[in-house]
């Protein structure tokens, strides 16, 4: 249990965040300065991140050393830092209150009565941003926290004035149970993060302690055509409200119809019929909207402002962010990782797409794309090229067990046509060679695969 209140350090205390250009660090962040606290930190990289904080007031370092923690009060930091950080050891040598990421936000999360978190294996940050478009057509002057960048926000953060607070609830290491919502949304419950959890069974577990956290007078909104998310809330104290698309649901879209992929459909609202029109293409985001649809709902704001906020959502950066062209094929940049989110995203472009759908994957972590490789292998049915590069590493070491060219290799036995290349270059050069009018090229992987669609978008 959390046991860290935002009372337990002085009001112009000075807070260190090791790890400041990370998106949910960089959030807290400027939530502290918005507090009046004194805020450093520290980064490998300089980026536009941290130069917004630069510009806000913050101190930022680049690179670690002992140093940057002087006079220091409370140091932050995230679970992905090695307990061998020089700044993590000279902190707690010099007896400075250190607190985990995800314990502070936690303690942050106290502190306003009408807290959010979204949590769920895909769609995080999407359903996030549309709930944060709603909440700011809605007038409620929310505190945001995201997994990306939102334009209608100007970043990944919004500091409010209000009683709201609104953020992603993320599963890897069981953060999310150090959070204090009082609206819990469950977007859907799938295998993934296998270098922490042991299988489904255990992170079934983890949603079901996550979804107990709303009291007596909270609510969990759940996907009820989810069969996995609908199993761990079984047993909670809070009023439980499901979506999706069968009928069975308490939000479910009715008269539903796609243009251009895009989802239109009425919903039942309070005793009456709202129209919602979305600008953003799949039947996951349909889905999306919904989970989005019922939080306003709990809420009690408003349904006609709730749908016309939907109306104006426009995707995260890297979520199917259309580029720019080349050849007069579109590119676009996503950034599904896990075989769920790739066919999803697939099926969305191949609904859209006049001619050749070419892929371009970066898997994410050894450890996912050894223990989902069958998986992987099937969620590309929908494109007519694969090509894959790289395993983008982020936390994790390269033990051998696992190369980019055994996805390629099992994509082929499959019957598709499917090639490893480590070289972003020659993959953009071999690419413009063969896109044209009416293709649509995708860029997908959580690393740095992006790179090629900005390649191509600049040729």
């Amino acid at each position: 249990m959390n046991n860290f209140y935002m009372s337990d350090i002085k009001e112009s205390a000075h807070i260190h965040f090791i790890g400041i250009g990370g998106i949910s660090m960089s959030a807290l962040a400027h939530i502290c300065i918005k507090r009046g606290y004194i805020i450093s930190g520290s980064d490998i990289n300089e980026t536009h991140i941290t130069r917004q904080l630069t510009a806000a007031g913050a101190k930022i370092y680049k690179g670690h050393s002992s140093e940057n923690v002087n006079g220091a009060d409370l140091v932050v930091y995230t679970a992905a830092i090695n307990a061998e950080n020089e700044e993590l050891i000279a902190a707690k040598q010099n007896g400075i209150l250190c607190v985990e990421r995800s314990i502070f936000l936690g303690a942050i999360m106290r502190d306003y009565k009408s807290s959010i978190c979204v949590a769920g294996t895909h769609g995080k940050t999407t359903t996030t941003s549309m709930l944060s478009h709603v909440l700011l057509e809605c007038e409620c002057d929310p505190t945001i926290m995201l997994g990306g960048e939102l334009d209608v926000i100007g970043g990944n953060m919004r500091v409010g004035e209000s009683e709201y607070f609104l953020t992603e609830a993320c599963e890897y290491h069981c953060s999310f149970l150090e959070f204090f919502p009082r609206l819990a949304i469950i977007t859907n419950v799938d295998e993934d993060h296998l270098d922490f959890f042991k299988d489904i069974e255990h992170i079934k577990q983890a949603f079901c302690q996550f979804a107990e956290i709303p009291d007596e007078n909270g609510y969990v909104i759940v996907c009820g055509d989810d069969k996995n998310a609908m199993e761990c809330v079984k047993n909670v104290k809070a009023t439980v409200l499901s979506y999706g698309f069968d009928e069975k649901n308490i939000f479910c879209p009715k008269n539903l119809k796609y243009n251009d992929g895009c989802g239109e459909f009425d919903v039942e609202y309070g005793g009456k019929i709202v129209h919602v029109r979305l600008g953003v293409a799949g039947e996951h985001n349909v889905l999306n909207a919904l989970a989005g649809f019922a939080s306003a709902y709990v809420l009690g704001l408003d349904g006609e402002k709730a749908a016309a906020g939907l109306e104006k959502f426009t995707l995260v950066h890297r979520r199917f962010e259309k580029k720019g062209e080349n050849n007069g094929a579109c590119i676009i940049d996503d950034y599904a990782h896990h075989p769920t989110e790739i066919m999803c995203t697939l099926k969305t472009a191949r609904s859209m797409c006049k001619g050749k759908l070419y892929v371009v994957f970066q898997p994410h972590t050894y450890t996912r794309t050894k223990a989902l490789l069958d998986e992987f292998s099937k969620a590309f049915d929908d494109a007519d090229k694969i090509i894959v590069t790289d395993i983008y590493a982020a936390r994790e070491k390269d033990t051998g067990k696992i190369h980019a060219s055994d996805l390629s290799k099992k994509l082929s036995e499959r019957g598709q046509n499917a090639v490893y290349i480590s070289s972003f270059d020659e993959i953009a050069l071999q690419l413009e060679s063969i896109i044209g009018e009416g293709d649509i090229v995708i860029t997908m992987g959580a690393g740095n695969v992006y790179k090629i669609s900005e390649i191509l978008t600049e040729k």
